[in-house]
């Protein structure tokens, strides 16, 4: 996959910044929260580029809902493209346009989430926390306003985020990427994605959607989230976790670049023997008993 790459000329058609950055989905608005989104994982822009804005997904990528139902829809695709657009042409214009529109009224004693679809990601491999480090900007520049994420860009945070964190900003780690192995379960918050309410209430963890979308960075350590009710996903996910099908894929590596067979790792389904060309010969195969092993012949009698 090609590498996320800044316009140098600033002359491709990027879609007109629009009035509003921050937005609300049906969901956000009942809570009173603001969102940013850029489309989830990866893809390709109108002008050719492509992208990847979820860096560190792993056993998620193939189960995301932020890659289904209304996030699918021409204007709301649309509308996310123009965003990462902006952030990839322009990040001086995009922040400064972000914090100016966090000065109103409207957002004071109010949360945004970052990356309602999407997360942190490096813009170029020589400037890999850009990004993540204009949003902190952001964040200080706006004490009255109250920011939160998910994310699974650990090995980012812990260099970019953890040492000095905004006062207003909360986070909290997701399973179910190709970084869970340097997320402490036992110490950090953290979120999992179980395949029904009863699941995640048998592993000991709190619900989100009993106590509500802040629960995740205000509330207990472990939080659980049932699965979307999309069919296929579903079925994709079984009676596993995200944690759980990280684990496998994570084994299943190691068990590869080991050069050793898994048990969790299903061998290549064998191709199906081609049929005889003789279909005589078949038949005979099927049907005739093969002949016993011929007998030694008897002793011949001693001379008298």
């Amino acid at each position: 996959m090609g590498r996320l790459e800044p316009d140098p000329a600033h002359v491709r058609a990027a879609a007109p910044r629009r009035r509003r950055l921050l937005t609300q989905n049906s969901d956000l608005r009942k809570q009173g929260i603001y969102n940013w989104s850029i489309p989830a994982f990866a893809g390709v822009l109108p002008d050719g580029r492509r992208y990847n804005t979820c860096p560190s997904a792993g056993a998620c990528a193939p189960l995301c809902y932020a890659r289904q139902g209304h996030y699918r829809f021409g204007n709301v695709k649309a509308r996310h493209e123009a965003n990462l657009m902006m952030v990839l042409d322009d990040l001086p214009g995009w922040e400064a346009q972000m914090t100016a529109e966090l000065q109103h009224k409207r957002y004071q004693d109010r949360w945004v989430r970052c990356h309602d679809a999407g997360d942190f990601f490096a813009i170029t491999p020589e400037k890999p926390l850009e990004y993540t480090q204009a949003w902190m900007r952001i964040m200080r520049a706006a004490p009255g306003v109250r920011f939160y994420a998910y994310t699974k860009s650990i090995s980012l945070f812990r260099e970019a985020v953890e040492p000095d964190p905004p006062a207003n900003f909360k986070w909290v780690y997701s399973l179910g990427g190709r970084e869970d192995h340097l997320i402490d379960t036992t110490t950090e918050r953290h979120v999992d994605i179980f395949p029904d309410e009863k699941s995640l209430a048998e592993a000991g963890y709190t619900s989100r959607a009993k106590e509500g979308c802040l629960v995740s960075v205000l509330g207990p350590q472990r939080i659980g989230i049932a699965a979307n009710r999309i069919p296929h996903l579903r079925r994709k996910q079984g009676d596993k976790r995200f944690s759980e099908l990280q684990a496998a894929q994570d084994e299943c590596r190691r068990s590869r670049n080991n050069r050793k067979r898994h048990p969790r790792c299903a061998p290549p389904t064998p191709r199906k023997a081609r049929p005889s060309r003789c279909p005589s010969t078949v038949k005979q195969t099927e049907t005739t008993s093969p002949r016993p092993p011929s007998l030694p012949a008897p002793p011949a009698d001693p001379a008298p």
